[in-house]
């Protein structure tokens, strides 16, 4: 059988298409010797293999053949059945990767954000769990500072002069620290720094109004608002705390295919996402 040719399997009773090539990644899986007639569990009928398995399992199985990753819906559940699944086709690679569920199991990420406004601040403090998140959101905002009078410090438009981007302050790698508003400087002039969060291209001044912008751009991002409190009601602090599931970096497998080889795949964790 040619690896171009087209393979259709009915597996309890769902219906997949797919190449040779794809069910040849691990020569010595029960897929692979199915092409060959050689395992007599999967049987023609009408031109298509029949196979009497979880059809909706399978899908994922076609998934991994198909990327070599593993990668599951972050409200997956059955990973004793897949790895169940994965042996019976003798996908060995697979069910190693399946049997340490923890590797793919989404993780549960906190972010805090507190804000306070003194006079014609805004203070703002970001700590997440998660410090790739953070570095994510560091890399959204822009602060940028200039001068303008006393008169124009609360235009709703930025000041005509060049505003200088200015860098957020970051404690560790699980926060940062930013303000916005005015500062006075000297004379009648005042210092004032305006706050920009991507994709938005605004430049906002009021803390408050930055505010809104960053709990709906971190609503956006799939986070979902648990708890408003107050920390401290002399520096009127505000506490909002998010969580969102993680979910898990892909699992890759990789398949040896030297020359001479048995074919057996060598499992490689590949965790995208580093953070932690």
């Amino acid at each position: 059988m040619s690896n171009r040719e087209v393979v259709v399997l009915s597996v309890g009773g769902v219906r997949f298409v797919t190449r040779a090539s794809t069910l040849q990644q691990f020569p010595e899986s029960r897929l692979a010797r199915m092409l060959n007639n050689a395992d007599q569990e999967f049987k023609m009928v009408n031109g298509e293999f029949f196979v009497d398995r979880d059809g909706t399992l399978f899908s994922y199985i076609m998934d991994f053949l198909r990327t070599l990753q593993v990668s599951l819906p972050t409200d997956f559940s059955d990973y004793q059945r897949l790895q169940r699944e994965a042996e019976f086709y003798g996908l060995y690679p697979l069910a190693d990767l399946l049997s340490q569920e923890h590797l793919l199991k989404p993780r549960l990420e906190i972010l805090e954000v507190r804000f306070s406004l003194q006079e014609m601040q805004g203070f703002f403090r970001i700590f997440g769990s998660c410090s790739t998140t953070v570095e994510t959101l560091a890399e959204q905002i822009t602060l940028f500072a200039g001068q303008q009078s006393g008169q124009s410090w609360n235009s709703p438009f930025p000041s005509q002069k060049p505003l200088v981007p200015l860098p957020l302050e970051r404690p560790s790698h699980h926060d940062l620290v930013f303000q916005c508003g005015t500062d006075y400087s000297a004379g009648d002039q005042f210092v004032a720094r305006y706050v920009s969060i991507k994709p938005d291209n605004r430049k906002l001044i009021n803390g408050t109004n930055v505010l809104g912008l960053l709990l709906d751009t971190l609503l956006k991002d799939g986070f979902h608002l648990i708890s408003t409190r107050t920390v401290s009601s002399e520096e009127k602090i505000e506490c909002y705390s998010f969580e969102r599931l993680q979910r898990p970096g892909g699992l890759a497998i990789t398949v040896n295919q030297t020359p001479g080889s048995s074919g057996v795949a060598q499992a490689k964790r590949s965790q995208v996402q580093k953070g932690t």
